[in-house]
């Protein structure tokens, strides 16, 4: 199966209480921010300047855990920041774990050997690695040297230690994408689990605008993608592929992947900030949602990203025939972890401790004033 048995009848039996429940705005999964400090400052983030005022604050456990309650989603996406920064993050992932929740630890890998004595392997939780290319790309986007080893290292240790690992990547412009074909073919060597792909959107905080893609650059990549990828669980909907190489339309489920940060629940959208509510019901509720979407707000005529058109996706939004058949053939078509059978080789070495990956003319960008913070707490572990 492409996900734990456990995943799939928990989101099943979730989708069936709501449908019969009759109610028509409810969350997937809950993107959990307990901090926004971050000891990387990645060229395409936004969360480090958006926040960057308030990128020395926390929320507390009880505070995340009040919003998992509130929310109600059967999926955790622990993110930020570097969640592995936050000093209980193994209290919170215990506590999570016990709710029956399923957690996705977004991270950048640079924490997990120091800090994996604090977690336990579990079905219902996932180190979610951050790898946007081979070893000189990705080093280039997070604006530092030796990032993709040590988190390559990571992923061993993890696994070794019986984890679930997938690996998180981010499409931009000048994303080779036989690159992240062969990145993905080289996790395959390390057991990695499952990938995420998605491309990236242009951030208002953000200011190297050009490192973005148009709606029709996305639709281009994602077509060249589709025979090079096809080979590896990747743990995207068929729907939402095929949204991504405009082989069909969705409409933007923004409350299906709703952001609880330390200045609440962000609105209308992981992406974009109008508002911050004090509790979901505020954000469901007050939050007006038919003024948000591709042809409503000029910010989101290029946003194809998987926070917002994933639940749609599963949800059945723009449903066709056979959509659900679709659904139910790639979940268990899937098969999670394991080595390729017919290219196991991973990268070769160049002699200098460089993969041969593809160099792209990503620039660095100067640290913001938010970084040092972020290092200050960083100094915490």
């Amino acid at each position: 199966m492409r996900t734990p048995l456990s995943m799939m009848t928990s989101m099943t039996g979730y989708l069936v209480r709501k449908g019969l429940s009759g109610e028509k705005k409810f969350p997937l999964t809950l993107m959990l921010e307990p901090l926004h400090t971050c000891n990387l400052t990645c060229t395409g983030c936004g969360r480090i300047r958006e926040y960057k005022s308030t990128i020395g604050e926390m929320l507390t456990v009880e505070q995340c855990l009040g919003a998992v309650d509130e929310c109600g989603a059967p999926i955790v996406s622990i993110c930020g920041g570097e969640p592995l920064i936050y000093p209980e993050i193994g209290r919170l992932t215990r506590e999570i774990l016990a709710r029956k929740k399923h957690i996705y630890l977004c991270t950048n890998g640079m924490f997990i050997r120091k800090r994996l004595p604090e977690f336990t392997p579990s079905s219902r939780f996932f180190f979610n690695v951050h790898l946007d290319g081979l070893e000189k790309t990705h080093d280039i986007l997070v604006e530092r040297d030796g990032v993709f080893r040590e988190a390559i290292e990571a992923i061993k240790a993890a696994k070794t230690a019986g984890f679930l690992v997938t690996s998180n990547t981010t499409i931009y412009k000048e994303t080779d994408i036989e690159e992240v074909d062969e990145l993905l073919e080289y996790l395959q060597t390390l057991g990695v689990d499952g990938h995420m792909i998605s491309p990236a959107y242009s951030y208002a905080a953000v200011d190297t605008k050009d490192i973005f893609m148009s709606r029709e650059e996305i639709r281009q990549k994602f077509v060249r993608a589709r025979e090079l990828l096809e080979r590896y669980n990747i743990m995207t909907t068929p729907v939402y592929m095929e949204y991504l190489r405009g082989e069909r339309e969705l409409m933007c489920t923004a409350w299906g992947n709703p952001t609880y940060n330390p200045r609440g629940w962000k609105g209308p959208c992981y992406l974009m900030t109008d508002a911050h509510h004090e509790h979901f019901k505020d954000l469901i509720e007050k939050t007006p949602w038919e003024k948000y979407g591709r042809g409503r707000d000029p910010r989101c005529a290029d946003c194809m990203v998987h926070v917002g058109y994933e639940a749609s996706a599963v949800l059945g939004g723009n449903k066709k025939f056979g959509d659900t058949w679709k659904l139910l053939s790639w979940t268990f078509s899937g098969k999670m972890g394991g080595v390729l059978k017919d290219r196991p080789s991973a990268p070769k070495n160049n002699g200098n401790g460089q993969t041969n990956g593809h160099g792209v003319s990503f620039r660095p960008r100067p640290v913001p004033p938010a970084a040092d913070q972020g290092e200050e707490a960083f100094r915490i572990l």
